[in-house]
């Protein structure tokens, strides 16, 4: 065990003197101003602090002369009267490389800057025939492939929204997100290769298109079958046959739809004009389209990348993600501040559990982002990134790192701070983080992100300092989501955020925010943990019990319900070769009684095959803990928005559990 707050890693005057937050701090006229004084400035005096970022970066655009603040949360307006387009920020960058996209099975391009908007126009182009405008929706069923980056700008250019899911995702999830929007043209691939294997979504596509009536025209890419040619995407037409089994519209293939070209024109929209609809998990009921607007993207990535990660002109920037996923939202942002955005399609663990790292080496990533687990995986296989001279920030998201993970990275990288952050698709970026600025210590997010109104409320509604509370913000950020989608009275929005405190936005998230303003990430508060009237979050459980390497995965549920304390269960997934023997059993009884309190000690523990999670990795513990409570599985969880559906049935209460010896 490593103890929470170990100091890590400090940066070095001349680390601190080069960061990007540094430069903007002076020239805000603040020089050696601390972080915390400038955080609270941020978010006391929020139109100073946004329009200063307008400027600091010099969006291309018109600011207009509306005030840049009015209303309160949840109807808050931004910058009114102000025109902008995100692609065109976007590509106002030259020379050099823009991109770069890396395959599993080996396949890597280079793109530079004016091939980019070379692309752009083409695809441009070749939407505006399909009849595609300001306000119409371009869906598409893609990987992380330089086709999706380029077809979302052309998107974004003409002032059109663009949605996206990743074709692992199983018809009824993709349907269920793309019916609610109505898109105009559907761009799919014919298939995509994944862990070694070779997936064919022809007929998938054939399905969700024709669930679409809405569609104009369905593009496809035949990435599967130009892989197999040896082929571009680009350089080869989709197959007859099943590929073109759609039922309405045009049908083309992505030479067509880029195969003439045209001018790279930008519509300028409203600063909250509609850039993207992301979605919810859709887990347990239909997924909530979360739009966001072109301004509040471009300001809050600027802002985010420049001065959280410390990215600008000359860096390469990497997360692993897939297009389902927000964070490839955000990766594609690098574009935003002169950054390369590493694209990469494929597994994280194929053809070894290094992939990940040896592209970062390889591409010489500066910053290397990726999910909390993968990290804890990392430590578990004993590995030794190498190569890396390059880098200098690791970052770790989608669930809390516990301190063992932060300090697997300082051993491994002793000159590379590890960022946690936090934050979700609700507004496509973290609330808390780290910067440059900032010492690392085990298992702590360093900092509250600057514009981010982050409070820690108890159940009275109060901020705490200190103590576990309810992750919330208690005034605006541009990002947030400028509607739902098919909500016109905004109900459905308020009740997502502002149904327990009017007017302040909570998360569902718990966090302890400490007085020099770190803070830390204990899960999510609809997942609470609730033992002789002391609340503990989840994520303390997942740090003990999956240290044992016996174990790789684990879930735990209480089932009590209110003013009725029930069980504490404690689902685990095993090693290959390791069995769940009474020693175990005592051993993980004894950790937790140990390490965290007698209270942490689990009614029930069994084995499992595996612990559910969604298509984007996170653990379904409020799905499983209603199953326990009598909802049938059918109805406690949309299987399509699960990487694993299959392990539900294995939760169902009638199923014997077993007794722990107390050890």
């Amino acid at each position: 065990m490593v103890a929470e707050g170990t100091l890590l890693w400090e940066p070095t005057e001349e680390i601190v003197k080069r960061a990007k937050l540094t430069r903007y701090v002076e020239s805000i006229g603040k020089p050696g101003a601390g972080y915390e004084e400038v955080w609270r400035w941020s978010v006391e005096r929020p139109e100073e602090f946004w329009t200063s970022i307008w400027d600091h970066f010099q969006v291309v655009g018109e600011r207009g002369d509306g005030p840049v603040l009015s209303g309160t949360m949840p109807d808050a307006e931004w910058f009114a009267g102000s025109s902008l387009n995100y692609a065109e920020n976007a590509l106002r960058h030259s020379g050099g490389t823009a991109v770069v996209f890396v395959s599993e099975d080996g396949a890597r391009q280079e793109i530079t800057h004016d091939e980019l908007r070379e692309e752009v126009a083409r695809v441009r182009a070749g939407l505006v025939r399909l009849g595609v405008g300001r306000g119409d929706r371009v869906a598409a069923y893609l990987p992380n492939i330089p086709q999706a980056l380029v077809a979302f700008l052309a998107t974004a250019s003409l002032g059109a929204i663009w949605s996206a899911g990743s074709p692992d995702f199983g018809v009824a999830s993709i349907v269920d997100r793309f019916r609610q929007i109505e898109p105009k043209v559907l761009i799919a691939v014919d298939g995509y290769r994944y862990n070694g294997k070779a997936y064919d979504r022809s007929e998938a596509v054939n399905e969700i298109a024709a669930a679409l009536p809405s569609l104009r025209a369905t593009v496809w890419i035949p990435y599967l079958s130009a892989a197999a040619e040896g082929l571009p995407p680009q350089q080869a037409e989709p197959a007859p046959g099943p590929a073109r089994a759609v039922p309405h519209g045009e049908v083309i293939g992505w030479e067509g739809l880029r195969a003439e070209s045209g001018p790279l024109e930008f519509e300028r929209v409203p600063f909250g004009h509609p850039l993207w609809i992301l979605y919810s998990s859709g887990t347990t009921g239909l997924p909530k389209p979360i739009v966001h607007g072109h301004g509040g993207v471009v300001l809050e990535h600027l802002k985010s990348l420049s001065f959280h990660q410390d990215l600008g002109e000359g860096d390469v920037f990497f997360w692993y993600t897939t297009t389902g996923w927000m964070m490839w939202n955000y990766l594609i942002g690098a574009l935003l501040v002169g950054a390369v955005p590493v694209l990469y399609d494929g597994s994280a663990t194929h053809p070894s559990p290094a992939t990940l790292w040896r592209i970062a080496a390889s591409e010489g990533v500066t910053y290397f982002g990726v999910g909390a687990p993968y990290i804890m995986a990392s430590l578990k296989a004993g590995l030794r990134p190498e190569g890396l001279e390059r880098l200098r920030g690791v970052g770790s998201t989608g669930s809390p790192l516990p301190p063992e993970g932060f300090a697997w990275v300082h051993e491994e990288l002793p000159d590379v701070p590890i960022g946690s952050f936090s934050g979700g698709t609700d507004v496509c970026t973290g609330f808390v983080g780290a910067t440059m600025l900032h010492p690392i210590r085990a298992g702590v997010i360093p900092c509250r992100s600057l514009g981010a109104a982050v409070e820690a409320y108890d159940p009275e509604g109060r901020s705490v300092t200190g103590e576990v509370g309810e992750l919330v913000l208690t005034r605006p950020m541009p990002s947030m989501p400028v509607m739902f989608w098919n909500d016109p009275d905004g109900e459905r929005y308020r009740d997502s955020y502002f149904d327990v405190y009017p007017g302040v936005w909570r998360h569902g998230d718990w966090i302890r925010i400490d007085e020099d303003g770190s803070c830390v990430i204990y899960g999510r508060s609809d997942s609470t943990l609730n033992r002789g009237g002391v609340r503990m979050g989840t994520s303390e459980f997942y740090r003990v019990v999956e240290r044992f390497e016996q174990i790789t995965d684990s879930l735990v549920i209480d089932t009590g319900v209110l003013g009725q304390e029930g069980r504490l269960l404690l689902y685990v997934t095993l090693a290959e070769g390791a069995e769940m023997s009474d020693e175990l059993t005592r051993a993980l009884c004894a950790a937790l009684r140990d390490e965290l309190s007698p209270r942490h000690v689990p009614n029930e523990i069994r084995a499992v095959p595996g612990i559910p999670r969604t298509l984007s990795g996170k653990k379904l513990e409020v799905p499983v803990r209603k199953i326990l409570l009598g909802t049938p599985v059918e109805q406690a969880a949309n299987p399509d928005a699960m990487a694993n559906p299959e392990v539900l049935e294995h939760f169902r209460p009638s199923d014997p559990l077993r007794e722990p010896e107390q050890a």
